[in-house]
């Protein structure tokens, strides 16, 4: 799909982005920013208010330049210091996100206003499976005093949602990483990681701090079966070294307890955290944006979901379970539930649930082969709801509807 305008010149955006929890935020509009640029040959601006979160996500970022170009995406630094020389120069484009409510500087908020065809202006809102989500999904905002209107978009799971980030390629990507074992061995042999041992399994841990954390190791390491736990460099580890009894870890250490190995990743690129999750046989992530690319790869996952005060989280928890649980035989839901249940329980200091959850690991295991099936036809579910698509058709939709007020440059 390509919407362009009379003159046949792709539309420009402007998204917003205030680095709330260090990746999740950025991570979200970096994949959105790219794939309208790719895909949709449009011209996109990406303001981002630290630049140091996004460089680790993308090492190519300088941090102190305040406007940079990466795959084609313009990039600024967006601070009150250096918004007014940029404002003076600056015309807000034809489409406007506003990613996870931040808030627009007010001087631009005064420029879509001096337009005489306003820029359709979207609020991207949280990812969440509950039922309310499709209520609220387009639904108009009028500002309180200004001749301006406020979308809601809310990325979700089923049609009535705006779906899911997902590239066009994607899947075929992953289907060629995951049946070509040299593919493989090259990215192990890069992350200087050797080939998996026989009947090892390997699993991706990207999680918050959390106090299940030790009760899960021991249960690894007790386990009769070998397990390979790849860990980034972040958060969590100073739990790691806790568990092993080390004043801290670091990037390149291996570190043995009984049948468990951990090893220590450099903190992986985006562009690489894809075939990390492709090529483990269970993922642990946190957060939205890699708890949808587990999701692409196919494989079973576990879901640290970002904690909210008065445990709102497992809320959201329970209302995506309900969904991705469907079709899973009673005891196989039930051992999934267990796991993910005191896996988010426990990082509010409920140290009994974490110790309940984490002893479920052997009962999840008994059904590994159902849930590995199971993640792949999940993955092929949701893939039929694309965010792009449908926010690029809403824009649309909202354009035919303003045209009589005026000549719109999105037609």
């Amino acid at each position: 799909m390509h919407i362009a305008n009379g003159m046949n010149k792709p539309i420009t955006c402007d998204i917003f982005c205030a680095v709330i929890d260090n990746f999740g935020d950025i991570g979200v509009c970096w994949r959105l920013a790219k794939q309208l640029v790719h895909e949709h040959e449009m011209t996109v601006r990406l303001w981002v208010d630290d630049l140091s979160s996004f460089r680790r996500l993308h090492p190519a970022i300088c941090p102190d330049m305040p406007i940079q170009h990466c795959f084609g995406v313009e990039i600024r630094y967006w601070t009150s210091t250096l918004w007014e020389p940029q404002l003076s120069k600056l015309e807000p484009p034809q489409l406007v996100i506003e990613a996870f409510a931040c808030e627009l500087p007010e001087r631009y908020v005064a420029a879509m206003v001096a337009q005489e065809c306003k820029p359709i202006w979207i609020n991207l809102e949280y990812l969440s499976a509950e039922e309310w989500v499709a209520g609220c999904h387009c639904l108009p905002s009028p500002h309180p005093f200004l001749p301006l209107t406020k979308y809601f978009f809310f990325p979700g799971f089923t049609p009535q949602t705006g779906g899911l980030l997902l590239e066009r390629d994607l899947m075929a990507r992953r289907d060629a990483f995951q049946s070509e074992l040299h593919t493989q061995a090259a990215f192990w042999r890069a992350l200087g990681v050797p080939l998996a041992k026989p009947n090892e399994v390997r699993v991706s841990l990207f999680c918050y701090e959390n106090i299940a954390l030790p009760e899960l190791f021991s249960t690894w390491a007790k386990n009769n079966i070998p397990i390979l736990c790849l860990v980034p460099d972040d958060c969590v580890l100073p739990q790691v070294a806790a568990f092993f009894g080390r004043e801290l870890v670091a990037a390149g250490d291996i570190l043995q307890y009984g049948n468990l190995e951990v090893r220590v990743l450099p903190f992986i690129e985006q562009e690489r955290y894809d075939e990390l999750l492709w090529a483990c046989d269970i993922n642990f992530v946190r957060g939205e944006d890699s708890c949808v690319r587990a999701q692409w790869a196919g494989k079973p996952f576990v879901w640290h979901i970002y904690p909210q005060q008065d445990k709102v989280h497992i809320k959201k928890l329970s209302a995506f379970m309900k969904l991705y649980c469907a079709g899973l035989e009673p005891d196989a839901a039930k051992a999934l539930y267990r796991l993910w249940e005191g896996w988010n329980i426990g990082q509010n200091g409920n140290q009994s649930a974490s110790a309940s959850s984490n002893h479920a690991w052997n009962e999840y295991w008994e059904h590994e082969t159902v849930f590995q099936s199971h993640a792949r036809e999940w993955s092929q579910h949701i893939s039929r709801n694309n965010l792009v698509l449908n926010l690029l058709n809403f824009v649309q939709k909202i354009d035919r509807i303003r045209g009589l007020e005026c000549k719109s440059d999105l037609r």
